[in-house]
């Protein structure tokens, strides 16, 4: 993914073996640019057609990932124009957060396959599970 403003390159990598949906990857990487200064206030984001044919994705995934930074601040869409960069300072520490919910559920979901455990069987034990006292 290339940010137009300042010509700096920004790329977003999907691992398919993490567990973490490919819109929260999507989200999170885009977090990171603007963290990191990579991605400014202004820079207008890939389209959602330009980037679902870079990562070979569903457009559907895009637009999910967009729409939830949007509703979060983080960027700003104007019809016919593209999706910029908003100036909302994210917050660090709800970015970490986030981040390490995903990757505790992620790790829970390759150890639970690796115990033979079925997705679809995962809520009823969470609904079973009684913490020891």
């Amino acid at each position: 993914m290339n940010s137009t403003n300042g010509g700096k390159k920004l790329s977003i990598r999907l691992d398919g073996a993490s567990g973490v949906p490919f819109y929260r990857q999507i989200i999170q990487q885009i977090e990171q640019a603007i963290l990191s200064k990579r991605l400014l206030p202004g820079d207008r984001l890939p389209t959602i057609r330009s980037l679902a044919i870079e990562l070979k994705i569903n457009p559907n995934t895009i637009a999910k990932a967009y729409n939830e930074l949007e509703i979060r601040g983080i960027v700003v869409t104007q019809v016919g124009s593209g999706t910029y960069v908003s100036d909302k300072e994210i917050d660090m520490a709800e970015n970490e957060r986030q981040k390490k919910i995903e990757e505790s559920i992620a790790r829970f979901l390759r150890e639970m396959d690796a115990l033979g455990v079925l997705k679809s069987e995962i809520p009823r034990l969470i609904r079973e599970f009684k913490e020891e006292e």
